[in-house]
């Protein structure tokens, strides 16, 4: 008989799940994955454990494992880069790179301390603001596994020509991060820059504790030698069969999945890691969502924010101190923490029977904006026209039957809201400036409020890179809400026919294009006047029903 609650405690890392549904769940797909040799075949990362059509692209996809080792190689260069920087008077660090690039920098920024800015948009209004601040002190490290990402190609132009027009070469104040052999690299040292190549075996999103996560960190100040001896601290329990946090975490995450379970709520509640459930969020969505199945992060500002109810879809997960409700803890330090979600995921991508490396449906959105970008190269972008315009908010849909013959904003939210499918979800993505903008995330709080059916909130670009995969790749049961808004002053792109402000439209246009395409309900909401237009949306947002 199992009981009600099991915790389980090893290398700096404990995992606490509670309620007798959960802990027999997960004690039982524990016996499954031990049987089956799992943590063994796994820390000996044995390609075949998720298929043989996995196969080939898992051997290429596990040198994370290593990475607590093998990262070591960076410090000494990072060490003596970061005292050159700072004798020469340079310490405000700019990570341009979107998704695994700069998720993970973010976090181990904001827990050390330290400023790092992180550059993952493409609104002209942010971008210009990071490259007026303090442009003489400034290095941008420019991170790209792939090397062709465009928004950060788009970002080390802007740069190029910033420092250039003050007086400043640019290959004394840009460092890449970027794939052996990639475009990048090629190009980084013609120009002189200095580069840190990355190890190849390791995908974007379990790139933590990589020359991804590292290079801006250490660069901003962070002791990241502690991140790897917490992370090398865990590896030990990752091979056992017993004790094992990693296998803990995973085998409840699949297990709750299968069961239906597969809102995965996130909040933290004291783990002194801000922003580490965006972390997470990208690493479970980009790698599960897929073949019509997977698990859906939902982080919530915390443990008493709408968006976790009793619904027998949901599977509380806190970060830090323990809560005697039904649900799973993680805790520990921020090394192994990367560690255990990274472990955890590829083994809950095994209990869902799906490849946990790939992402096929991230270049979809893609190509849909190069396709829209091609298409209008020498007009504007197909737009269309709104609905209606309610104030300074004018509304956009190719589906006005879902809104019942809405009017006003506020019955338009109440309609999207009756749209959710059974079991399934709403999401807001706000195509808007993080910092001057920042009220949009208060929308997915405000909706949460009216609706049993959870609601998620991501920065675009940024969730293409994340849960862009799972709307479109996971179960086919989403709605969607669009944020655009007016841009004030464009920002040109030096070597491109197009400014921030139309790709960011594009980018926009291709992704609903995508969610249309899929017969998904989905509305764009474009603000006329950015300050006016969030009030007025948070407004309607808090009268919707």
């Amino acid at each position: 008989m199992s009981h009600a609650s099991t915790s389980v405690e090893a290398g700096g890392i404990t995992v606490t799940i509670n309620g007798a549904e959960l802990v027999t769940a997960a004690e039982n797909a524990t016996a499954v994955l031990v049987d089956d040799g799992v943590p063994g075949a796994l820390m000996a990362k044995e390609a075949s454990l998720w298929g043989a059509d996995a196969a080939e692209l898992a051997a290429t996809r596990l040198g994370w494992l290593d990475l607590p080792s093998t990262s070591r190689q960076y410090l000494p260069e990072l060490r003596d880069l970061f005292a050159e920087l700072q004798a020469d008077g340079v310490d405000h660090v700019v990570l341009a790179g979107m998704g695994g690039s700069s998720l993970a920098p973010e976090v181990i920024a904001a827990t050390a301390g330290v400023r790092l800015t992180v550059l993952d948009t493409t609104d002209a209004g942010q971008v210009a603001t990071a490259i007026a601040d303090r442009l003489e002190q400034t290095v941008v490290v420019v991170s790209s596994k792939s090397g062709g990402t465009l928004e950060t190609d788009s970002h080390r132009r802007t740069y190029e020509q910033a420092f250039r027009d003050a007086g400043i070469n640019p290959a004394a104040r840009i460092v890449v991060v970027t794939d052996p052999g990639s475009p990048l690299e090629v190009s980084a040292r013609a120009a002189g820059y200095r580069v840190f190549l990355a190890d190849p075996n390791v995908g974007g999103r379990y790139s933590a504790l990589s020359a991804f996560g590292l290079v801006p960190s250490a660069l901003a100040g962070v002791d990241v030698a502690g991140l790897l001896d917490d992370a090398q601290a865990l590896l030990p329990a990752l091979g056992s069969a017993a004790n094992n946090p990693g296998l803990a975490l995973g085998a409840v995450l699949g297990a709750a999945g299968t069961a239906g379970r597969d809102k995965v709520v996130i909040a933290d509640f004291g783990s002194r890691h801000p922003g580490f459930g965006d972390w997470a969020e990208q690493l479970v969505a980009e790698s599960t969502g897929k073949q019509g199945t997977g698990l859906l992060p939902v982080v919530v500002e915390s443990v008493e924010s709408p968006g976790f109810s009793e619904e027998s879809d949901r599977h509380l997960v806190t970060l830090g101190q323990h809560l005697h409700i039904e649900g799973t803890t993680v805790s520990g330090s921020l090394g192994a923490q990367f560690m255990v979600w990274e472990y955890a995921t590829a083994v809950a991508g095994r209990i869902l029977g799906i490849d946990p490396f790939d992402q096929p449906n991230v270049q979809e959105s893609k190509d849909n904006t190069g396709k829209i970008l091609d298409e209008a190269a020498d007009g504007p972008l197909p737009e269309g026209e709104p609905l209606f315009t309610d104030g300074t908010v004018a509304l956009y849909t190719d589906d006005p039957i879902m809104l019942g013959g809405a009017h006003d904003l506020t019955t338009a939210l109440s309609a999207v809201l009756r749209s959710i499918p059974e079991h399934g979800y709403l999401a807001v993505m706000a195509y808007l400036d993080r910092q001057a903008d920042a009220a949009a995330a208060i929308v997915r709080k405000s909706l949460a409020r009216h609706t049993d059916r959870p609601v998620t909130f991501g920065w675009a670009p940024r969730f293409l890179h994340s849960t862009g995969q799972y709307h479109k790749g996971g179960p086919q049961n989403g709605a969607f809400l669009q944020i655009t808004g007016v841009v004030a002053q464009d920002l040109p792109i030096p070597g491109r026919p197009f400014g921030f402000a139309r790709l960011q439209m594009a980018q926009a246009l291709g992704d609903l294009r995508a969610l249309q395409q899929r017969g998904r309900p989905a509305i764009r909401l474009h603000l006329l006047d950015r300050t006016l237009g969030l009030e007025e949306l948070l407004n309607a947002a808090g009268a919707a029903r």
